[in-house]
């Protein structure tokens, strides 16, 4: 980002977003089990690695560059906040929104298999 500063969400913490998807999710009657399923599997860290990160402060910058996506993380589509995830050109911001679209999928009942591309 040559010149400008870096969007906020980059140094947001995600264990200040975290709740935010937990509350999301269980209002929707799905478990943080099924919540942290699908964070590591976009990430590529296990449970244990996710509480660590949460417990660190880890920012979202730090969260993602460690990250180990998997290939089907490009099957990845559709709309969140109004924009194509499959369009956004920031890698960073693609992998956020790709966690964001996932979230939302899990909490409007889509089946864990198919929110995690299998």
């Amino acid at each position: 980002m040559s010149g400008t500063a870096a969007p906020r969400i980059f140094t947001m913490t995600v264990a200040s977003v975290y709740p935010l998807y937990l509350a999301k999710v269980e209002r929707k009657g799905r478990t943080r089990d099924e919540l942290a399923a699908v964070i590591c599997w976009l990430t590529g860290y296990s449970e244990s690695e996710l509480g660590q990160h949460l417990a660190a402060g880890t920012t979202f910058a730090d969260f993602f560059a460690g990250a180990r996506p998997p290939d089907s993380a490009a099957l990845i589509t559709g709309v969140i906040c109004g924009v194509r995830v499959e369009t956004i050109e920031d890698p960073l911001i693609q992998q956020i929104r790709y966690l964001d679209k996932l979230v939302d999928e899990l909490a409007k009942g889509r089946a864990l298999e198919r929110v995690l591309r299998a």
